[in-house]
C-alpha cells in the first residue's frame, strides 16, 4: 500500500494516478494526523510513504519521528518530497533512516521507481520480521537443536552432542520444521540465511 501524505490536492491526485497506472493500491491523507490516526499495523505485503514536509497540522518530521517510535520504519520506508527542503533536513531525515528524498519538483519515472525499491525493502522486513516472531516460538533446546541442524550435524550426532536420545532429537527436528513452516533442512537453511 502506498500511503500518500500531502495537504495539497492536485499532488496526492497526480501522485495516485501515477502509482495506480503501476499497478498499486493507494490511500491519500491531507494531513500528518490523519494519517497518523488511520494507522493499524504495516501491512505484510509491504507499505510505503511518501511524505511532505511542510504541512499546516502536523508537518513531515514529526510524522517521520512517529513512525520511527512505533519502530515501523524497516515495514514502512519514508520518502520525502518538499518544495522547501534543504541540504541539511534531507542529510539529516537520510541519517535517521528514510528511504530517499526528492524536491518538488521531481522526476515521476524516479520516484516511482523507489517506491517500488521501497515496498519491495518493506515486503523483505515483514519477512524478516516473520521469521524471527517464529524463532522466538522455539524452546532452548530447540535453539539448540536448531543450531546443530544448520551445521550440517545428523541427528546421531546430534544427539550424542547434546546427550539426548535420537529420538527426542527426532522429534525436536519436527517441533522446529512445524514451528518454522519448512519441510526440509535445506529449507530451513534458506530460511534464515
Amino acid at each position: 500500500m502506498l500511503h500518500i501524505v500531502d495537504d495539497e490536492d492536485v499532488i496526492r491526485d497526480a501522485l495516485a494516478w501515477l502509482a495506480q497506472s503501476r499497478g498499486l493500491a493507494v490511500r491519500g491523507y491531507a494531513g500528518g494526523q490523519e494519517f497518523l490516526d488511520s494507522l493499524g499495523e504495516p501491512d505484510p505485503n509491504g507499505d510505503c510513504v511518501l511524505l511532505d514536509v511542510r504541512m499546516p497540522d502536523m508537518n513531515g518530521i514529526a510524522v517521520f519521528d512517529q513512525i520511527i517510535s512505533r519502530g515501523w520504519l524497516a515495514r514502512m520506508p519514508v520518502i520525502f518530497l518538499t518544495g522547501h527542503g534543504d541540504v541539511p533536513m534531507a542529510v539529516d531525515s537520510l541519517k535517521r533512516g528514510a528511504f530517499d528524498f526528492f524536491e518538488k519538483p521531481f522526476n515521476d519515472n524516479q520516484l516511482m521507481d523507489r517506491v517500488d525499491q521501497a515496498l519491495a525493502s518493506a515486503r523483505d522486513a515483514a519477512s524478516a520480521a516473520q521469521v524471527q516472531a517464529r524463532l522466538a516460538t522455539l524452546s532452548a533446546r530447540e535453539r539448540e537443536v536448531l543450531d546443530l541442524i544448520l551445521a550440517g550435524k545428523m541427528n546421531k550426532v546430534v544427539a550424542d552432542e547434546l546427550g539426548i536420545s535420537m529420538r527426542t532429537v527426532e522429534v525436536h527436528r519436527a517441533h522446529i520444521f512445524d514451528k518454522m513452516q519448512v519441510k526440509t533442512a535445506v529449507e530451513l537453511a534458506g530460511l534464515l540465511k
